[in-house]
């Protein structure tokens, strides 16, 4: 009765750890619209519309035009940004394509999506996407990993011909993620998020003695990258399935009865 308490008392334990892990591990919730969603595009990195995640961007554009819009990513996020381009009622063959860097303006690959695709004529719009690897806590300074702050997008056609060139278009863009959690939890963290504006700081920062801003974007509660993750809640799991076996194979062994050979006089 004692192992049959402890194995109940156990899984118990079980089922209130794994809870967390599994909302962990779902998709995180899309911020709504709100009618304060961008309605124009930047044409370089140091132009390029912040929007959030989970909103539907618009802008309107020429084709030949280079449009860029960030957005924010953190820890354990798997962002998937995806784009529309609504084309004129006359146009010939033209093949758009969708490009995503990070903070450091480096070219991310796209685990899968429709990176690159081509609207033959008389086609009215032309989607496209573009899956992220998981965002890193910490990387190798060689490596090209995802690492957490700010993405750039920039949308542009890169196959046309000379008549269409400058026709005009409609973009809409929206960046949603789905979070990963602890499986792609590694040990370390950046001291900075890869965000612009990192390192400037204005005349009246040093005269208060306050911090740069790191941008007008970013979580509530500052960027999670840290020592904490639910890898730590199955680690925990597995501590206690480890214990359960000791216990278990220790009862299955002593044995219940008395010794078979009972000394004389007893």
């Amino acid at each position: 009765m004692r192992i049959t308490r402890v194995l109940g008392a156990a899984l118990l334990a079980l089922g209130l750890a794994a809870g967390p892990a599994a909302a962990d591990s779902s998709p995180s919730p899309s911020a709504s619209d709100d009618g304060k969603a961008p309605t124009q595009a930047g044409t370089s990195f140091r132009t390029a519309t912040e929007i959030e995640q989970g909103q539907q961007a618009t802008a309107s554009g020429s084709t030949g035009d280079y449009l860029y819009w960030s957005f924010p990513a953190d820890t354990g996020q798997r962002p998937t940004v995806k784009a529309t381009v609504k084309l004129p009622e006359t146009h010939g063959s033209q093949t758009w394509q969708l490009d995503v860097y990070d903070g450091l303006r480096r070219r991310q690959a796209c685990q899968y999506g429709a990176q690159t695709r081509t609207a033959a004529q008389g086609t009215s719009s032309v989607e496209l996407a573009c899956v992220l690897r998981t965002v890193r806590g910490w990387s190798e300074p060689w490596a090209n990993d995802p690492l957490p702050g700010t993405y750039y997008i920039r949308l542009t056609v890169v196959n046309l011909g000379a008549a269409d060139l400058g026709l005009p278009v409609n973009a809409e863009v929206r960046v949603d993620s789905k979070d990963i959690g602890g499986a792609a939890a590694v040990d370390g963290s950046l001291a900075k998020p890869l965000v612009p504006g990192i390192a400037v700081k204005s005349a009246e920062d040093e005269k208060n003695g306050s911090e740069p801003v790191l941008s007008s974007f970013g979580s509530d509660d500052g960027w999670s990258s840290g020592w904490w993750s639910d890898r730590w809640v199955w680690t925990g799991i597995g501590a206690i399935l480890a214990a359960l076996a000791g216990i278990g194979g220790y009862a299955l062994t002593r044995g219940t009865g008395r010794p078979s050979r009972v000394p004389p006089g007893v």
